[in-house]
């Protein structure tokens, strides 16, 4: 059985909302055990980190970054750093903001590289925008069209719920990319290595 942590941070609901559809999709992949956890939490007792063997990481973008809260979970990691045992476990990322683009790129970015200095695997998002292949582009999977990780788009003072089909849809099928990736890379490394001999 393989674990995953969908870690985020969410003040009005929005981002908790996507997260809630990252697990749905992540629990549809056969011997995955997928549960949310508040970034709050593992701020207060990062070890935690250590019994999962994948990381979803969801904050709202707050002027072009993760949330406070958010951040300070990624900083009480510090010890972890150090020690490196957070080294080739998965990771990924998802953010909300209330714009088109309102440089979510930039929080994703900022997920990515607080897990490459973790020594962690990060895994993309390749989902096709399917408003090229026709779909009404609300109703469109990856129409915000990001391969880096999840975006998702909530209007200003909307609730929590108030998303489009498309961006929910993505992240069910985010999610459970993410969960099908873990299965496949923690089947590779558990397979035996063939031995080469040399002549």
């Amino acid at each position: 059985m393989k674990t995953i942590a969908i870690i985020y941070h969410s003040a009005h609901g929005h981002t908790e909302h996507i997260a809630r559809h990252v697990l749905e999709g992540a629990r549809r992949v056969p011997g995955i055990r997928a549960e949310l956890v508040l970034a709050d939490d593992l701020a207060r007792s990062p070890d935690a980190l250590l019994g999962y063997d994948g990381f979803l990481l969801g904050s709202p973008t707050y002027l072009g970054g993760v949330s406070g809260p958010f951040k300070r979970f990624m900083d009480a990691t510090g010890g972890l750093w150090k020690t490196q045992q957070l080294k080739n476990k998965l990771a990924a990322g998802f953010t909300v903001s209330s714009l088109p683009a309102g440089d979510k790129q930039s929080t994703l970015l900022s997920m990515f590289v607080f897990a490459m200095q973790h020594g962690m695997v990060w895994v993309g998002n390749p989902i096709l925008p399917e408003q090229h292949s026709g779909v009404p582009y609300n109703e469109a999977a990856n129409r915000l069209g990001s391969w880096s990780g999840l975006m998702a788009q909530a209007g200003h003072g909307a609730a929590a719920d108030a998303f489009v089909p498309g961006d929910t849809k993505t992240a069910q099928m985010f999610g459970r990319h993410f969960a099908e990736t873990l299965q496949r890379l923690g089947s590779a490394a558990a397979a035996p290595v063939a031995e080469v001999v040399v002549a």
